[in-house]
């Protein structure tokens, strides 16, 4: 789908423009277009790219044909940019998925284009229909906005995780099963590709807020220069939390421990108590005394009875004396 919003110089805005308009649109150098390429086959939009906007044929295969990281490439007139949005499926405690959104800048018009929908660019297109203040300002503005929307929903993404943790944190204490184990490595590869996203997005800021541009106004740049610090703290988050799962996993493993512990102990114990009744066993068991001398003695009514009471007695004498020493 091409969809397109037009705001002219003079007149109210427009969402019914169609292809062949967008020349006569990029000639109001005081109006601003938006064209947003949603699911459209690569030829279509290169065809419209590079007849209609005149983009460099390299920048056109990067956004159609390729997968980069965010990054921003001047091209004079325009600017390219490849941002990132980030994707997280709560239930599974776990980045699903994370779209590319590429992006055509220039003095007076916004081209974007995203191989899936994104709902932060959705949520952008339907505020700027309802609040003029988006795009009244230019095109730097617009993309401000832009950024600025996909930045607050790493923000959002930044509490899920903090509740997941908080969850793995709580079940490493009530049971710490292989499944806490699995959500920490989950977690801890997602705030990792986070991060990963998160580093080359505040570079691109970092340019946007510093560097000269022909289609950024001075004014604008303080803007990108805010989202910049968002980016900072994020990252901050990010590592912060890294840095609590880390502690997680070293918690896991010595509850994991303790637990190991306890139970050899419980074992130990089991087999000290019942090492007297071995040896007891182990003795009478032997058929060479009657063999050798007859003892019928040992064999009686009244030793067969203190045999029993001892078999039973010494367990209890053994367990009491191991509670007494502290043991269990």
């Amino acid at each position: 789908m091409i969809h397109a919003l037009y705001r002219p110089r003079t007149g109210p805005l427009r969402t019914d423009l169609r292809p062949a308009e967008f020349r006569a649109a990029l000639r109001d150098s005081r109006g601003l277009l938006w064209v947003d390429f949603v699911e459209e086959p690569p030829e279509v939009c290169k065809q419209i790219m590079e007849e209609t906007f005149g983009f460099h044929p390299l920048a056109i295969d990067d956004a159609l044909e390729e997968t980069h990281l965010p990054k921003l490439d001047d091209w004079g007139d325009y600017l390219y940019l490849v941002l990132r949005v980030i994707e997280f499926d709560e239930q599974a405690e776990k980045q699903t998925n994370v779209p590319e959104l590429d992006l055509f800048v220039g003095k007076n018009y916004v081209v974007t284009y995203r191989e899936e929908p994104i709902a932060v660019i959705d949520r952008v297109w339907a505020t700027c229909q309802q609040n003029l203040s988006y795009v009244n300002s230019g095109a730097g503005h617009l993309l401000y906005r832009l950024i600025d929307d996909l930045v607050t929903s790493y923000l959002l993404l930044i509490e899920v995780f903090e509740e997941a943790i908080d969850r793995v944190e709580d079940q490493l204490f009530d049971n710490p099963a292989p499944a806490a184990l699995e959500a920490i490595f989950d977690l801890k590869r997602s705030l990792l590709y986070v991060r990963r996203i998160i580093g080359p997005q505040r570079e691109v800021l970092n340019k946007l807020a510093r560097d000269r541009y022909a289609v950024i106004k001075t004014k604008d740049q303080i803007f990108f220069r805010d989202v910049y610090d968002h980016l900072v703290r994020l990252q901050e988050i990010v590592d912060s939390m890294r840095e609590l799962l880390g502690s997680a996993l070293n918690t896991y493993l010595s509850v994991v421990n303790n637990r190991m512990n306890d139970v050899m102990k419980t074992l130990t114990i089991f087999t000290a108590l019942f090492m007297p009744l071995s040896f007891i066993v182990g003795f009478f068991g032997m058929n060479f005394f009657q063999a050798a001398t007859p003892l019928p003695t040992w064999t009686s009514t009244p030793v067969f009875g203190l045999i029993l009471a001892v078999t039973a007695l010494l367990p209890v004498m053994m367990y009491l004396w191991v509670r007494r020493r502290g043991w269990v």
